[in-house]
């Protein structure tokens, strides 16, 4: 597989996996939507190994999906104010972290934005209750250099430009026109296991919405894939999706758990990846089985 540029460094970020997730995009795609985009890993690397004709991309994060735009439309602006960013903080970079969090808060610019997901603790993304990004700096390190944020963020653009849309919107606005000639990936935020709200996402999903989206991506025959819920050793993540979906429900091995590391076990990530009955009806189902015997299936359509 192609490596593709690698410019938002979100945690969670479906790159590890995507090898995997593309072995399925095995059959002619005229449009690939990814409306849950982030870092937009499954994106960029069906774009560098040539999955789909077009793509969609999009994010309820509006900073986000400008960030995107400044990325593919203009690079050299992006890649100067992150530079500037960049030097700026090194006399004190604690110090220059907490200003940028706050011009953020309050600007919502996207520069900022990348500039503190490439500092922030594991590059994991936090927002308090009024949807304010609030991690702290990561001090063992400054983020991506310029020099190299350059290099990936021109790769980016010269892969992506005049054959992408991005919006910033909800994930079924930025659906609603595909069709079966189409594949759409969604990777939404998880529900976790606490009930709580989850700090990590600034939009939070509702789990009814998301399966009425489904269902009706069902009802249109548009092919889909939603990386949705896991495991961890024994510990189950996210509520089952109903039967009358009809997915097909395939493991993904994400490697160990770094929290598991941490506390001496060797716990196992699984991640869950769907797919609908119009995927499918398209890819070579029987060679997919053979590769990955583990397969486990929802509904009664594909038993």
């Amino acid at each position: 597989m192609k490596r593709a540029p690698h410019v938002i460094p979100y945690q969670g970020s479906k790159r590890k996996l995507a090898q995997d997730i593309l072995s399925y995009m095995d059959f002619e795609i005229s449009t690939l939507y990814e409306p849950f985009v982030g870092s937009g890993a499954i994106t960029l690397a069906a774009a560098a190994n040539e999955k789909a004709d077009r793509f969609v991309v999009a994010d309820k994060l509006e900073p986000l999906a400008e960030l995107w735009k400044l990325i593919i439309h203009e690079p050299d602006a992006l890649v100067k104010e992150y530079s500037r960013l960049w030097n700026e903080q090194l006399s004190d970079p604690a110090v220059y972290f907490k200003k940028v969090r706050a011009d953020f808060n309050s600007t919502k610019s996207p520069s900022d934005l990348l500039y503190l997901v490439a500092r922030c603790v594991k590059n994991a993304v936090r927002f308090n209750r009024n949807g304010e990004f609030n991690q702290g700096p990561d001090n063992r390190r400054l983020g991506l250099k310029p020099e190299k944020l350059k290099k990936e963020v021109d790769s980016m653009s010269q892969l992506l430009k005049g054959r992408i849309e991005i919006v910033g919107c909800d994930f079924r606005e930025a659906i609603a026109k595909a069709d079966s000639n189409d594949l759409v990936y969604m990777d939404p935020p998880w529900q976790g296991t606490s009930g709580k709200r989850d700090p990590r996402y600034a939009h939070l999903l509702v789990l009814d919405e998301l399966i009425e989206a489904l269902d009706a991506l069902n009802a249109r025959n548009v092919p889909f894939m939603l990386s949705f819920d896991g495991t961890c050793g024994d510990r189950a993540y996210g509520a089952e999706l109903p039967d009358f979906l009809q997915l097909k429900r395939v493991g993904l091995h994400a490697g160990r758990s770094s929290q598991a590391t941490l506390l001496g076990r060797n716990d196992v990530t699984i991640e869950s990846l769907y797919l609908s009955p119009a995927l499918l009806a398209k890819t070579k189902i029987k060679s997919l089985e053979k590769r990955n015997p583990h397969l486990e299936f929802l509904g009664k359509a594909f038993i």
